[in-house]
C-alpha cells in the first residue's frame, strides 16, 4: 500500500503529465488515501480532466474536489448565449429522441433534465456540453427510461465483467432486482470502480446501479 506522501507525488505527477491541465494552479493533499484537489482552473473541462487524471492513479481511495472555475475574460458568456449553444449541440445529436432533453443555465452552470433510452446517450450529452465556452459546471439529471422492457440476467452482467476485467471480477458480487443492479465487493482503485459501473450501465435494460463497492 502506498504512503500518503507517495500517493501525493503520484497524483501531482499525473496532473503535470496531462497536457490539458495547468498543474501549477492545482494543489494536491492526501490523508489516509483520500486525495483533495484544490485551486483555480480556467475552464470546467480542465477541472474534469484533473479529476479524471487523479482518479486513474492507483491507490486513490476517494477524491475530494475543491477546485473553482474562474473563467478568463475571453471565455465569459451570459447564460442566454450558453443556453443557445446547448440547444444547438442537442439538436446536432441525431441519435437522441426528439425533445427528450432540456437544459437550465444559471451563472454558467448547466443542469440537464429529461429521459433517454441508453446510458451512452446520457454520457454523450454530458461530455458534449461540458466543453462549451463559458460553462462553469454541469449537473446531469437525465434519467434512463427504456420504452421496451428488457429482462436483466445476472449471468450476462457477470460474463461482461469477466471479459473486461478477468480475475478482478471474482471480487465483485452482482445482484439484480428488476431493472436495478447492486454491486458489492472490493476494487483496487476509483478508476476500476468507475469501469465496473460503466460496464454495468452499458448493459441493455439497466435503469439504476447501486454502488456498494469498496476500494482496498
Amino acid at each position: 500500500m502506498k504512503s500518503d506522501i507517495q500517493l501525493q507525488l503520484d497524483v501531482a505527477a499525473a496532473l503535470s503529465w496531462e497536457p490539458t491541465i495547468d498543474s501549477a494552479k492545482i494543489s494536491v493533499a492526501v490523508k489516509e488515501g483520500i486525495v483533495t484537489l484544490s485551486g483555480n482552473v480556467d475552464s470546467f473541462s480542465e477541472k474534469m480532466n484533473a479529476e479524471t487524471a487523479a482518479r486513474r492513479v492507483a491507490g486513490v481511495k476517494a477524491l475530494a474536489v475543491e477546485m473553482d472555475v474562474n473563467l478568463p475574460g475571453s471565455s465569459c458568456r451570459n447564460d442566454v448565449d450558453i443556453a443557445r449553444s446547448v440547444e444547438k449541440v442537442l439538436s446536432w445529436m441525431t441519435y437522441l429522441p426528439t425533445n427528450s432533453v432540456t437544459a437550465l443555465c444559471e451563472n454558467g452552470w448547466i443542469t440537464l433534465f429529461g429521459e433517454v433510452p441508453w446510458e451512452y446517450q446520457r454520457e454523450a450529452i454530458n461530455a458534449a456540453v461540458r466543453y462549451l465556452l463559458g460553462v462553469t459546471g454541469v449537473s446531469n439529471q437525465i434519467l434512463i427510461e427504456q420504452k421496451i422492457s428488457l429482462k436483466l440476467e445476472k449471468i450476462e452482467i457477470e460474463a461482461t465483467l469477466n471479459r473486461q476485467m478477468r480475475a478482478d471480477a471474482e471480487r465483485i458480487a452482482v445482484e439484480v432486482h428488476g431493472a436495478t443492479v447492486t454491486l458489492s465487493g472490493s476494487v483496487k482503485s476509483i478508476s476500476e470502480c468507475n469501469l465496473v459501473k460503466q460496464l454495468v450501465w452499458h448493459t441493455p435494460g439497466v435503469h439504476n446501479v447501486i454502488d456498494h463497492l469498496t476500494v482496498s
